[in-house]
């Protein structure tokens, strides 16, 4: 597939990306090869493949939740301008 010089400006334009004249050509060839292997991966055949959450069929070993601190809150708060029930309160930045 084929990616016009206004095509590539426009997208430099969206990306807020300065592309001088000399680059222009070398943006041009890699988009249209990253166009064109979209549309290759597009023309593939996926039928009854099923989605993958991760390349690799693994398991994560998972530990128990355990409560391993004390609990601090009060001593953390005693330092706080303002604080109602063991929350920080602050002033309203949004209107």
């Amino acid at each position: 597939m084929s990616i016009s010089e206004k095509d590539v400006l426009r997208v430099a334009h969206l990306a807020r990306i300065k592309v001088s004249s000399d680059e222009l050509e070398d943006y041009q060839e890699g988009l249209s090869g990253i166009l064109s292997l979209v549309e290759q991966m597009h023309d593939c055949d996926t039928d009854g493949v099923e989605p993958m959450a991760h390349p690799q069929d693994i398991q994560l070993r998972l530990r128990e939740d355990q409560v391993t601190e004390p609990d601090q809150r009060d001593a953390m708060q005693e330092s706080a301008p303002q604080v109602d029930e063991g929350l920080y309160l602050v002033p309203r930045v949004i209107e």
